[in-house]
């Protein structure tokens, strides 16, 4: 049966790993694993033997190919990674495209993800938000990519590695500015651990306490900026004497103008009275 299928596997907990994962797992004719060192001992703790090839960033257009054709001529290949949904910052996105190119039946068995999950206990918004995955080492494309997303007002999600949490805090205070931040790590592991702050606040727990484990970085979209975010409370009790100029109650002015500022009906009344 000439199919990929597309496995997700645990994020930390084994048993987070489903029976239609074993199951297909144990069905295929092989198995491509970003690490099949790791993969192993995944497939040896549910006792699955199956054939496997590694496939990853560096191999992956020869072994892409290779896959492809043993594909073609009719077996049955599932694509693994070393923790969570293949394809998702993740190598397997390339061989996905080539099966979707050449018309190769493909399906897919999830998992958890870290960036839902994250996402899911981060106490902020997940009505909209955008995956932005990792960050470039490269200076220049790094700040592209902050540059094109400071202004979405969509939560922010990120993937990073221990030894560069402390420069990625810094770059986003710096693009971003001090928003709220959820940092996730060891998902679903026995150090499981989620701080929820300012970045600000964050890079300096960090620079005291040496980051461990793989980390998402959760973090609050812009937000935006109101037509009348400058307005002072003494312009606002102008705009308030104004309308009791026209022939409006006090209550009622300030009451209206309270609706366009943001100050409370109290604040401006309390303000015009004391002039």
């Amino acid at each position: 049966m000439s199919v990929l299928y597309i496995v997700g596997t645990p994020i930390g907990n084994l048993s987070d790993f489903s029976p239609r994962a074993v199951e297909t797992l144990s069905s295929v004719d092989f198995i491509a694993a970003e690490d099949t060192r790791v993969s192993l001992k995944l497939l040896t703790h549910f006792g699955i033997q199956k054939p496997l090839i590694s496939y990853h960033e560096h191999n992956l257009r020869e072994r892409g190919e290779y896959i492809l054709s043993r594909i073609e001529n009719g077996e049955s290949c599932a694509i693994v990674t070393d923790a969570g949904m293949p394809c998702i910052s993740d190598p397997g996105e390339d061989l996905v495209r080539l099966c979707a190119e050449r018309g190769i039946e493909m399906k897919v068995v999830p998992s958890p993800t870290a960036a839902m999950s994250a996402l899911a206990i981060s106490g902020l918004s997940t009505s909209r938000f955008s995956f932005e995955g990792f960050l470039s080492v490269t200076k220049k494309q790094r700040q592209a990519h902050l540059d094109e997303i400071k202004n979405f007002r969509r939560t922010l999600i990120f993937y990073e590695a221990p030894h560069k949490l402390i420069y990625t805090l810094e770059d986003l205070l710096t693009n971003l500015g001090d928003r709220r931040i959820a940092l996730c790590r060891e998902l679903t592991k026995i150090h499981e651990e989620v701080l929820r702050g300012k970045i600000s606040e964050m890079l300096e727990y960090y620079k005291e306490k040496s980051p461990k484990g793989e980390y998402v970085l959760v973090v609050e979209g812009a937000v935006e900026k109101a037509e009348n975010e400058d307005i002072t409370l003494e312009k606002a009790s102008e705009m308030a004497e104004k309308l009791i100029s026209e022939g409006k109650k006090a209550s009622d002015a300030c009451k209206e103008i309270a609706k366009l500022t943001g100050f409370s009906k109290s604040e401006i009344y309390n303000n015009i009275m004391k002039k």
